[in-house]
């Protein structure tokens, strides 16, 4: 019967896999190489683009969306006309260049104010979009500016007894409104960057600048070399990528471009063709990173130790093995057979090789050879056994593990200093737009907050919550919206139950904390509501709009930012991108002392900060920067603050790191694998033959004997239950002789004697 399995299998895999993992060592380590530009460099200025695209694309949508809903708050009445809608829509746009208002249905033109409109593209952007909302236009003739859309709807006019009846249009009466202004402003993060906004064709729109700029960073073929990638990725899209300058000098430029598109589906900034370039001259990589030589050093240890194991498990498991199969099957023939050369194989000692259970089975073989022969009788063992074969599997683990550890636990370690100065500045400016980001969704916040409190003065009771229902299902952000009176008392509420616990009537508006403590923070915005003209003071003074937290923690998460937290003045978590607990300290300490060092005071301008900090699974690179510098949320003293493992950067030290890791667990895990594979299909059954052995030998005959697998632990087992019956039939014959002649056993007992 062929053996299927066996003691070669994993001997014959375990040399394979860990020689394969050698050459793997030699391979991987030797493709890790330093470039003139980090690839982590890189990646971080694609990044640092991609967030300042997300920026303007957030201005741009909050601008649209307040001139939408200017026009829809807007009381319009039958009398209305457009000279004076016109004006009451734009007295508080102060970055209004000129409006306009046309008849909806017709494109004509009924009031204009300001600098001129382009109203050949508001007139082709209204027949674009005839239903729905209208998307801005971005206008390059003359002066670059957008154009955004608003529909206002007027009840129908009054009919005039003495106007012809036919000329009256009848119906509720629909205008457009267009507001020209300019294309917001750029802020540029980091020293050194120059961040521009492009058009379609690569035509810088808007430039700016941080700190002194050298002058290779303003590469006049990045502008061109950004446009054919954006055209090749498709104009809708949110792309981004990088590019490395053509400037051959120590200071090289690296560039990162965006599209500034939704990433959520159809935007308003979608069709714009609007693409952010961000540059900056960068110190290049001078140090060569070479890791082959103690590549090859491993790789070659790695070979001798899976040659030393593999001849060892030859020499001492398989060969033993195999010789102690044909050994058990020359004496199962002798046993059995009546031949003269099969009678004869019982003249064979048994040899016995190897260790452990082995030798022990070899033992226990000879003697079973010599009972058959009828040289001796019944054999015991000693019970104490030396050292076996789960020995040598365990020596032969710890072996590989020998050089495994090393390559996981200490070898080619990333340490503080092999994070280059450019990834952590670009960490800190990164950090300084996620703080940038949050100030805008609060302020945002705030201005909706402050038109829904503009709305409630001179209105009942009903009409102020309907108000506020309204408000709540149009601005997500909100989970509940309340007024309060001069004591503080909530006197109207809709929504969620608020979760303030902090009651205070406080002045002006703003952003602020209501709790401190709890695991949801409530973070508010707040607005007085004056009283209407010629009215007594209402009894709500004061709207609160609690900002559903969550919101606040979807806008943190970005690209290869690592954690991102947002923190209050004494450094405590109020949101988090992941692993949130409200008012919790955050999970470092350096990361606390890096927060109190952005700005030591609530009320102060505060200044970004970055370092590499060691922790217990590496260097990070984290940074912090203050959430705003003025408006509504200045005067909070809250922080942004962002750690990014170095293990997640794209740097010659930290592949070197993951690749020796890698390694290191794939030879402990081969080898734990072949060595346990082993164990199963030859070292345990082996110690279960060797018992089995050595009790037949000692004269159990009734013990059936029984093989599990078809390998040679198997055939070795089907033999000795051949033997175990020739035994056993011998001693029946016996037992058959004496019961026939019963005074033979006296005779010989009294000869012994």
């Amino acid at each position: 019967m062929p053996l299927l399995g066996g003691v070669r299998p994993p001997i014959v895999l375990l040399l394979l896999l860990l020689l394969l993992v050698a050459a793997a060592t030699v391979v991987g380590l030797g493709a890790v190489h330093s470039d003139r530009v980090p690839e982590a460099v890189l990646n971080s200025e694609q990044q640092i683009a991609s967030d300042t695209a997300l920026s303007v694309r957030t201005a741009i949508d909050a601008e649209a969306s307040t001139v939408r809903r200017t026009a829809d708050a807007y009381p319009a009445t039958s009398a209305s006309t457009p000279t004076a809608t016109l004006k009451a829509l734009t007295a508080a746009g102060k970055a209004d260049l000129g409006s306009a208002l046309l008849d909806a249905h017709t494109g004509k033109l009924l009031a204009s104010g300001g600098a001129p409109v382009a109203l050949a593209e508001a007139e082709a952007a209204r027949k674009a979009s005839e239903q729905g909302t209208i998307a801005p236009r971005l206008v390059t003739s003359g002066a670059t500016r957008l154009l955004y859309f608003a529909r206002v709807t007027l009840p129908a006019q009054q009919v005039d007894a003495d106007q012809d009846q036919n000329q009256v249009p009848t119906g509720e009466r629909q205008w457009l409104l267009v507001v020209s202004e300019a294309l917001p402003t750029v802020t540029t993060f980091g020293d050194g960057r120059i961040a521009k906004v492009l058009n379609a064709n690569g035509k810088a729109l808007i430039t700016a600048s941080r700190g002194a700029t050298a002058p290779t960073a303003a590469d006049s073929g990045l502008p061109a070399s950004a446009s054919r990638a954006v055209n090749a990725s498709g104009r809708d899209t949110d792309a981004s990528g990088s590019l490395v300058g053509a400037a051959t000098s120590p200071r090289p430029t690296v560039a990162g471009w965006a599209q500034v598109a939704s990433t959520t589906g159809p935007g308003d900034t979608d069709d714009l063709g609007l693409v952010v370039l961000t540059s900056r001259a960068v110190p290049a990589t001078t140090a060569a990173t070479d890791y082959s030589g103690i590549a090859l050093e491993a790789a070659a240890a790695l070979a001798v130790i899976a040659v030393v194991l593999g001849l060892a498990l030859n020499f001492l498991v398989q060969r033993p093995l195999l010789r102690l199969y044909l050994s058990a099957g020359r004496l199962a023939r002798g046993a059995t057979e009546d031949g003269v050369a099969e009678k004869a194989e019982l003249d064979r000692p048994v040899p016995v090789h190897g260790i452990g259970e082995l030798a022990r089975i070899g033992r226990a073989l000879e003697s079973l050879r010599r009972q058959l022969l009828g040289e001796s009788g019944p054999q015991e063992f000693p019970a104490r056994r030396g050292p076996g074969y789960r020995a040598l599997a365990a020596f032969s683990l710890v072996l590989v593990a020998c050089w495994a550890l090393p390559m996981i636990f200490v070898l080619n370690r990333a340490d503080a200093g092999s994070v280059p100065a450019p990834v952590i500045a670009n960490q800190q400016a990164r950090a300084e737009l996620a703080a940038n980001r949050v100030r805008q969704s609060l302020d945002q916040s705030y201005v909706e907050l402050n038109d829904v409190a503009a709305s409630l003065p001179g209105k009942s009771r009903a009409a102020q919550t309907e108000e506020l229902r309204h408000a709540l299902s149009k601005h997500g952000q909100y989970r509940s919206l309340y007024l309060l009176d001069r004591s503080g008392a909530i006197t109207l509420r809709v929504g969620d139950t608020p979760l303030r616990t902090l009651v205070h009537v406080p002045h002006g508006g703003g952003v602020t904390t209501v709790n401190t403590s709890g695991r949801i923070p409530a973070i508010a915005s707040y607005a007085q509501v004056r009283p209407a003209k010629g009215q007594a003071a209402a009894d709500g003074v004061v709207l609160f709009g609690e900002i559903d937290v969550t919101t606040l923690n979807s806008t943190l998460a970005r690209p290869n930012l690592g954690t991102i937290w947002v923190t209050d003045a004494d450094c405590k978590v109020l949101a988090a991108s992941e692993g949130y607990r409200a008012f919790q300290d955050l999970p470092e300490a350096g990361l606390t002392r890096l927060a109190r060092a952005a700005q030591s005071a609530p009320g102060t301008v505060g200044t970004a900060t970055a370092k590499v900090l060691s922790t217990s699974t590496g260097p990070s690179v984290d940074a912090a920067a203050p959430l705003a510098q003025n408006g509504p949320t200045a005067h909070l003293g809250w922080r942004v603050v962002t750690a990014e493992p170095a293990a997640a950067l794209r740097l010659p030290a930290t592949q070197a790191q993951q690749r020796t890791m890698l390694v290191g667990i794939l030879a402990l895990a081969f080898g734990a694998a072949c060595l346990g594979w082993l164990h199963v299909v030859v070292i345990r059954p082996l110690r279960a033959v060797a018992a089995l052995i050595e009790k037949l030998a000692g004269g159990d005959r009734r013990t059936v004997l029984h093989p599990v697998n078809h390998d040679e632990i198997g055939s070795v087992t089907r033999s000795l239950e051949l033997i175990r019956q020739a035994l056993a039939d011998r001693s029946r014959a016996a037992r058959a002789e004496q019961v026939d002649d019963p005074f033979g056993l006296w005779r010989e007992n009294t000869l012994q004697r």
